[in-house]
């Protein structure tokens, strides 16, 4: 285990961890090297370039308005969605960018903030190099950096941040496998392990206060999307639904049996919609994907009559488990592994922590898990317009619905066992995403993105 569940569930703003999170907070690590290497004063000039996906789609996904943001001092998590615009304009309109807040230096979007759309790094399809000048143009500092996925970054040339060290945590793993059987092995959950590995890394009370804030800003991003209507921005046009779903639900007879999957349509659109206005979101383990956990886990509290604290914190406990497996063992990149990274992995997570929450067992969890990515396998990523709008906010609403099948599914088999195992459907999902064609990788140069133009 290299990553903690806080890793997997990080606060920040829409509408996009990989090409929004990611590259804010690149440009604020790099700009904070200034400071450190003692350039900052020197630095009359920053250029950012970005390359691969993060240039073709970058736009739509407010990589720009990130980088600014970042270079700027403001981070994810702390930055007011409500205060972005103000700070924009004031660097537009002065054509200045307070470095860090600290450093006045002249900045203008088409000469300092480069899409090279024709070129990919290396690395990875996000990728991003920043360059620091003085006065007379000579070069103070450079850094290449990739957003991987989830708020992720990782530095060219630093081996720590690509090869993680494993948690100094009682209970480690690398795999499913490995998961089960230290929680086997000791007779508890997936849930009770993960408490104990958090608990080692950060006191126990915090582990439980910072889930709690977690669920906090997720149910806050469902109530702010399923009571705000209008247009979300970027030129599709595309009308908030989720005010409306919700008023038709609320309007049905509880005894609808198909009640409950509206409303967790309504739950998980609000939040991605909220998403794509650029508002604040929990990474689930995405932005693209932020949708669905939360959604689940109004259903466990709105629907299931034995729902309780414990049971939430359980749910969040065992999904990141999941989400761990993903990240440290595949992807949840989008732009390296398509869609299947991002819903799927969101559907895998959400069935197993709602089969933890509920009090399923080991197997159970881990079986449900494995059906929802198992159904996820091969899903590209190819947002028209380069926006995380169609077809990700409804993507959203279909794998929550999923996730909850994939749970009742895998509890109602409980004993019979089954031919795949989470382990192998990860594997696959991984292999499936390195043979997808990358015009299929968020590039939006291809499927959907294509094919349907006047939205």
């Amino acid at each position: 285990m290299k990553t903690s569940i806080f890793d997997i569930f990080k606060i920040g703003i829409g509408p996009s961890s990989s090409h929004t999170v990611g590259p804010m907070r690149a440009a604020g690590r790099f700009t904070a090297g200034l400071r450190e290497w003692g350039l900052l004063a020197r630095a009359e000039r920053v250029l950012a370039e970005l390359y691969g996906s993060l240039a073709l789609t970058g736009i739509g996904h407010g990589t720009d308005r990130a980088v600014m943001l970042g270079l700027a001092g403001e981070t994810p998590e702390e930055v007011e969605p409500g205060a972005v615009e103000q700070i924009l304009t004031e660097i537009r309109t002065r054509g200045q960018i307070s470095l860090l807040k600290e450093k006045e230096i002249a900045f203008r979007e088409e000469t300092d903030l480069l899409f090279h759309n024709d070129q990919k790094l290396p690395a990875h399809s996000n990728g991003m190099r920043f360059s620091a000048f003085d006065a007379h143009g000579q070069l103070l500092a450079t850094e290449t950096y990739y957003s991987i996925g989830g708020g992720f970054i990782v530095r060219e040339g630093e081996p720590t941040d690509l090869q993680p060290k494993p948690l100094p945590v009682p209970h480690p793993f690398s795999n499913g496998a490995e998961l089960l059987e230290q929680a086997d092995a000791k007779g508890i959950t997936i849930a009770q392990l993960m408490f104990e590995n958090e608990a080692a890394l950060r006191d126990a009370k915090e582990v439980q206060e910072r889930i709690n804030r977690i669920w906090q800003v997720m149910n806050e991003s469902i109530e702010r999307g399923l009571h705000t209507r209008g247009i979300l921005p970027g030129g599709l046009k595309v009308r908030r639904r989720a005010p409306r779903l919700w008023e038709k639900a609320q309007a049905q007879s509880k005894q609808d049996p198909l009640r409950a999957m509206d409303l967790v349509n309504a739950f998980a659109m609000a939040v991605n919609e909220e998403n794509a206005a650029g508002g604040r979101v929990v990474t689930a383990p995405t932005n693209g994907a932020a949708g669905l956990v939360p959604a689940v886990g109004r259903y466990y509290r709105n629907f299931v009559p034995e729902a309780s604290d414990e049971g939430l914190q359980r749910y969040f406990l065992t999904a990141g488990a999941i989400g761990i497996l993903y990240k440290e063992n595949a992807s949840i990149s989008g732009a390296e592994v398509g869609c299947q990274g991002e819903v799927g992995v969101a559907c895998s997570m959400a069935a197993a922590g709602l089969a933890g929450a509920l009090g399923g067992n080991n197997e159970e969890v881990e079986h449900a898990a494995e059906i929802g990515m198992e159904h996820h396998l091969g899903m590209t990523c190819d947002p028209i317009g380069g926006l995380v709008q169609i077809p990700c906010i409804e993507r959203n609403a279909i794998g929550a619905v999923k996730a909850i099948n994939a749970c009742r599914m895998a509890m109602q088999e409980s004993g019979s066992g089954h031919k795949v195992s989470l382990d192998q459907v990860i594997r696959t999902m991984y292999q499936t995403g390195l043979d997808m064609q990358s015009r299929y990788k968020e590039t939006a140069l291809a499927g959907l993105a294509v094919n349907v133009k006047d939205c």
